[in-house]
């Protein structure tokens, strides 16, 4: 069986979907056409990122081409790094799964927005009470 030219890997939280490709390099990350650095402006860890290759031993032989849209940084970054941790299990499912697992980066962060009820401004905040 031929090994594929690339890797891939869909990863989501909150409203933010990622999509990976991992080629075998020497370790660049490219989110949206920007380094990481540019496209985050420094407000987020880069060690956040770099997470699942780190808990695979896998740091600095792929590189890594990020498409990521909707939702806000945190979302963002939880989708990169879920969508990393996805397309790594494609590389070697039987040595990557355990440490993913273990790690916490295989499972979808199920936390969203609640809906807004009607009759409320929000989803759970209610009009002042006026007792007359």
């Amino acid at each position: 069986m031929s090994t594929p030219s690339f890797y891939w890997g869909t990863g989501r939280r909150k409203t933010a979907v990622a999509r990976i490709r991992l080629i075998p390099g020497d370790g660049q990350m490219v989110i949206n056409g920007k380094t990481p650095e540019d496209f985050f402006g420094g407000i987020l860890p880069e060690a956040e990122l770099w997470m699942p290759f780190r808990v695979t031993g896998t740091e600095g032989r792929y590189n890594t081409l990020i498409k990521v849209e909707g939702g806000g940084v945190t979302g963002q970054s939880g989708a990169i790094r879920h969508g990393i941790s996805r397309a790594l299990l494609q590389v070697d499912p039987d040595a990557n799964r355990l440490p993913l697992r273990q790690a916490g980066l295989l499972t979808r962060d199920p936390r969203m927005k609640e809906r807004k009820k009607y009759g409320l401004k929000r989803a759970r905040k209610a009009p002042q009470y006026t007792k007359r």
